[in-house]
C-alpha cells in the first residue's frame, strides 16, 4: 500500500508575525497542543510524524542563522526536508514542490508549520477519508474547517502546477473536502501574531 505523506509547509517568513524580519515565527515556542514548548514547526512536524508515513517539509534556502536552525530542528524531527527556490512566490508554489517530491505517496496531507496543536487523531482521521475513496477531505470542527487538508493521487497534476500564495483553494474549488467531523480545536489554531503564542 503506498504511504500518505505529510507536507509541511515551512517556508514563510512570518511577515505578519513580524514586519522587520527579526524574528523567525516557526522557531518561537507553541503555546499548546502535545509538544507545547517546542519551537512551532518541530510541534507541528510530530503531530503530523504521529499519524502518517512520511512527513515532507518545505522549507526556503538557508540565507541566514534562523533559516539554518529551522532547516536542522526539522531534519532532527525526523522529516525529509525539500528546499523550494520558489518559495517566494507563495504557498502554491511551495505546496506543489511538495507534492512533486512526494510525487509517489497515495495522498497528502497539507499542513501548515504555524499549526502546532493539531490532534494525531485528527490527522489520522483526514489520512483515512482519502483511503476509503475521498479526492480530498478536511476536518470540520462544527461549520469551520480545519487543517491539514488532504488530496488524493488523482489530485497530483492539478497539485503539482500550483503558484503564486492562494494554496490549493483552485483545488479544493474543483473538489470540495469530504468533512471529517473533529472536536479539535487545534485543527484551527494558527499563529498569525506574537499574541497568539499566549497560552490559551
Amino acid at each position: 500500500m503506498k504511504p500518505i505523506a505529510g507536507i509541511l509547509l515551512a517556508a514563510g517568513v512570518g511577515a505578519r508575525f513580524d514586519p522587520n524580519g527579526v524574528r523567525l515565527k516557526l522557531l518561537e515556542p507553541a503555546p499548546a497542543g502535545a509538544h507545547a514548548g517546542r519551537p512551532l514547526a518541530v510541534a507541528a512536524a510530530l503531530n503530523l510524524k504521529a499519524a502518517v508515513d512520511e512527513v515532507v517539509a518545505v522549507v526556503r534556502p538557508i540565507d541566514d542563522e534562523p533559516q539554518r536552525a529551522l532547516h536542522a530542528a526539522l531534519a532532527a524531527a525526523g522529516c525529509r526536508l525539500v528546499v523550494c527556490e520558489r518559495a517566494g512566490e507563495g504557498m502554491g508554489a511551495s505546496l506543489a514542490c511538495g507534492v512533486r517530491a512526494a510525487s509517489d505517496a497515495a495522498g497528502w496531507l497539507i499542513a501548515l508549520a504555524d499549526m502546532p496543536a493539531i490532534a494525531p487523531a485528527t490527522i489520522a482521521a483526514v489520512a483515512q477519508a482519502l483511503r476509503t475513496g475521498h479526492m480530498a477531505a478536511a476536518p470540520f470542527v462544527g461549520d469551520r474547517r480545519g487543517h491539514p487538508v488532504g488530496f488524493s493521487a488523482a489530485c497530483f497534476e492539478e497539485l503539482a502546477r500550483l503558484t503564486g500564495d492562494a494554496g490549493a483553494r483552485s483545488v479544493l474549488a474543483d473538489h470540495p473536502p469530504f468533512r471529517v467531523a473533529v472536536d479539535d480545536q487545534g485543527a484551527l489554531l494558527d499563529i498569525d501574531s506574537p499574541s497568539d503564542l499566549k497560552s490559551p
